[in-house]
């Protein structure tokens, strides 16, 4: 017995297998969850034209953006937000705590306009270069507004002309306020009083800060998932993904012996290392995507049989358990080569034509045919190289290659 390659052997399944019960539930708990995991909300928006406002490409994709930025800045975490189709913005919103303030916001076209005594628009939202909101005094709630260089110029000539009228500052048709200007105002600040709450000046700045929509937007689905109902699909998918595994480990072990042992520890390896990605790649655990990842273990284990299955056939015309186990490799691979491209074609037209869970599906099993093709021909190979090497045994029965030789089975 050659205690060296062996040992090799002994310390990778011992590596991976520590690593695996080490690090497999932080990296688990450290990918992002869709809304169906954790509950939240699901918007569909609708982009409606007006009079003063047309739908086109532009118009929406810049919606989008607005979108985006008010999600983000809410400090909401792990949204998605994603067009579909011509007119239609999809927002997902996951552990949202308060899903209808939050919705209110995303729909709310934003446009804001200062204008002088004779109704004239001087200013307007994109002379705005922040927003805060703020404690004023006898601790009233108000949104502070900081003006850009231009707008800071429009704003001195605006109090300039109007000392002793009133300015209004008006948000989509509504006078938040309309002070009477004293003197020339300078420095590019000003404020927006009204807000009954702190919360609600917050809001506010928000949108300011922001941007207004380009088009006025129409929410056309609602849909709230409950964080109970959250919970229990991740149990059930937990459930489902420790049942199939084990499934797949046992039907390994019975048909394949100790070579079955060497492509579940592989198969170890593969889990890591997808959770690992999906994290380093930011991406968002969806059900889709837990079944992509399901599906792929069983690619990863439909690698494994197809390569074990031509390692018999050469150990059955009387080669040695090395050059079997190199030939069975060498004939496997092309048609795996060949399943997995497909299956990653499939996986791109998935992403590129379909929308969010399908996405989180697509790049999942993409995501892990390609790491199976790793773990199955790279890892598996050469553990398998460091056993045969080790001269353990060189019963083929062993390694799930044929049957009992007779001296084993008279030992018996």
């Amino acid at each position: 017995m050659r205690w060296n390659e062996l040992g090799k052997f002994l310390i990778i399944t011992l590596a991976i297998v520590g690593g695996f019960c080490v690090y497999i539930r932080p990296l688990t708990h450290s990918i992002k969850q869709g809304l169906d995991l954790q509950g939240g909300s699901h918007v569909v928006l609708q982009a409606v034209e007006t009079p003063e406002m047309k739908v086109d490409d532009d118009a929406v994709k810049r919606s989008v953006t607005v979108v985006e930025r008010r999600v983000n800045e809410l400090g909401l975490t792990e949204p998605v937000i994603q067009r579909q189709g011509k007119d239609r913005i999809i927002v997902e919103l996951p552990g949202v705590k308060d899903p209808e303030k939050a919705i209110a916001m995303l729909g709310r076209t934003a446009m804001l306009h200062f204008q002088d005594d004779k109704g004239n628009v001087v200013l307007t939202g994109n002379d705005l270069k922040d927003a805060r909101g703020q404690i004023g005094q006898n601790n009233q709630a108000m949104v502070g507004l900081e003006f850009s260089s231009e707008g800071a110029e429009k704003f001195a000539d605006l109090t300039a002309r109007n000392i002793g009228r009133q300015i209004a500052i008006v948000l989509d048709g509504e006078v938040l306020t309309a002070p009477v200007v004293n003197e020339t105002i300078t420095g590019g600040r000003a404020v927006i009083t009204g807000s009954r709450t702190m919360e609600e000046a917050e809001h506010l700045a928000i949108l300011l800060r922001s941007g207004s929509l380009p088009v006025k937007l129409e929410i056309m689905e609602n849909r709230t998932v409950g964080p109970t109902l959250g919970q229990d699909s991740k149990e059930k998918s937990i459930r489902a993904f420790i049942i199939g595994c084990a499934a797949v480990f046992v039907f390994m072990l019975i048909f394949y012996r100790l070579s079955g042992v060497v492509a579940d520890v592989a198969l170890l390896l593969y889990t890591m290392l997808l959770l690992l990605v999906m994290r380093y790649l930011n991406a968002t655990l969806t059900l889709p995507g837990i079944a992509g990842i399901i599906l792929s273990i069983g690619m990863a284990v439909d690698a494994n049989v197809l390569i074990f299955e031509r390692f018999k056939e050469e150990v059955k015309k009387g080669r040695t358990l090395r050059s079997a186990m190199s030939a069975g490799f060498d004939r496997a691979f092309t048609t795996i080569m060949d399943s997995n491209i497909t299956t990653l074609m499939a996986a791109l037209i998935l992403f590129y034509m379909g929308t969010g869970p399908i996405k989180g599906f697509a790049v999942t099993l993409a995501l892990g045919v390609i790491l199976s093709m790793f773990s199955a021909v790279v890892v598996t190979k050469y553990m398998l190289q460091f056993l045969i090497s080790s001269e353990f045994t060189k019963n083929p029965w062993i390694f799930g290659m044929g049957a009992p030789k007779e001296e084993e089975v008279a030992k018996q």
